[in-house]
């Protein structure tokens, strides 16, 4: 096609009016063409001049990624363009340097809903030559919450085995430990001892951390065990109050300002509130620790197409990338005397409601949990048809 133009302009001033209209009906046909067909594309396309402004966008790039307010063809340096301050400085440095990147990842939050774009930049060539670049977006949030899942359910299902072989042999000599620690301490309080205080301080260290021990062993059989979850119609805003009571004297010990968005007229959503409040809780917890000197705590409800979002944001510490990839797996804390085992549980009880959760942090900037409910669809009614055309006042 290409060749074929570049004849017919090196003909132009040979042609009739007739081959001109003919010529400009054939580009005209073939430039739809390329705009239909990038319009089809999945992945976002950004085409770029030599002067660094923006030359064509198509349709998959425009829903992935927000652009600011006013003009963006040809106006401005295509980082003013793009809504997004992380790209837009990852994209003005690579052009500056003349560099080509591939594969760079940045997390977008839109109106609630996570986002993980790949993004690259690679030179528009024309006959041997640079004429600009082409910054490529990917959305690879879906293959990256697959990845992570089967990661989870193989973790999940190692630590099932495990249990199985694991968990009822710490806690007989737990048993043991304890009864005869009670014994022992019956037979002091007979005996006449020098330092009494001595010894009872080291009980009282004892059966502490017999119970801390048996704690872990019962949240670790609660975390592979199978849920008994008993989903019922519930009001996800009124399970969200109850638990937010529930801690309301922990925020204000904390000198945690709580924040409320509460959408009204939520459709009812089917779950089972005691297992929903206790992986609330666990996230409002993590959300406490992580505001050591007082904060914000922001919870947010509303509807989403078919889905009901809840959302649990901090301002606190955050996390980076290699601990929120960790944050759900069995075990894995980053506190000194934490289990590992809340946000495993969180994950487990938001799969059995047929849910999903997603974290989006950064160190020194806090961290917001998504969690996403299906809403139920009402029954659709068909309407029956007899099989006549028609009616007259006689079928009445």
């Amino acid at each position: 096609m290409r060749g074929f133009v570049r004849r017919a302009i090196e003909k132009l001033s040979k042609l009739d009016t007739e081959q001109i209209e003919h010529l400009f009906h054939i580009l005209g046909e073939e430039n739809e063409r390329l705009a239909i067909v990038l319009d089809s594309m999945n992945d976002g396309v950004f085409v770029i001049n030599e002067s660094h402004r923006l030359m064509l966008v198509n349709k998959a790039a425009e829903r992935m990624m927000p652009l600011t307010p006013g003009r963006i063809i040809g106006d401005r340096p295509v980082w003013l363009v793009l809504g997004d301050a992380d790209i837009a400085a990852f994209v003005r440095e690579t052009l500056e340097n003349d560099e080509s990147v591939s594969d760079r990842e940045f997390t977008l939050d839109q109106g609630g809903i996570t986002r993980i774009l790949s993004c690259s930049i690679i030179p528009l060539v024309q006959a041997g030559h640079i004429r600009g670049n082409i910054l490529q977006l990917v959305d690879i949030s879906e293959k990256r919450s697959r990845e992570a899942r089967l990661r989870r359910a193989e973790n999940l299902a190692s630590l099932t085995t495990l249990a199985a072989g694991v968990a009822h042999e710490i806690k007989n000599p737990l048993g043991s430990i304890g009864i005869h620690a009670q014994l022992l301490r019956k037979l002091i309080t007979r005996a006449q001892l020098e330092d009494p205080e001595s010894v009872e301080n080291y009980l009282c260290v004892i059966e502490e951390e017999i119970e801390r021990l048996n704690k872990i062993v019962v949240d670790f059989l609660f975390a592979v065990r199978p849920m008994d979850t008993k989903l019922q119609d519930h009001d996800l805003n009124g399970l969200v109050e109850d638990m937010l009571s529930f801690v309301r004297y922990e925020l204000e010990l904390g000198r945690i300002e709580l924040v409320k968005e509460l959408e009204p007229g939520l459709p009812r959503l089917q779950l089972d509130p005691k297992y929903f409040k206790q992986a609330l809780l666990n996230i409002i917890k993590n959300a406490i620790a992580a505001m050591p000197d007082g904060g914000v705590l922001q919870v947010t409800t509303r509807q989403h197409g078919d889905q009901a979002l809840l959302k649990i944001s901090d301002n606190g510490i955050g996390m980076n990338e290699a601990v929120q990839d960790k944050i759900f797996e069995p075990f894995f804390t980053t506190r000194d005397f934490g289990s590992g085992i809340g946000l495993t549980h969180v994950y487990k009880v938001v799969k059995e409601h047929m849910g999903d959760i997603s974290v989006r942090s950064k160190e020194g900037h806090g961290s917001s949990f998504t969690i996403s409910l299906p809403i139920p669809q009402k029954d659709t009614h068909l309407i029956t048809w007899d099989g006549r055309e028609g009616r007259d006042d006689s079928d009445i």
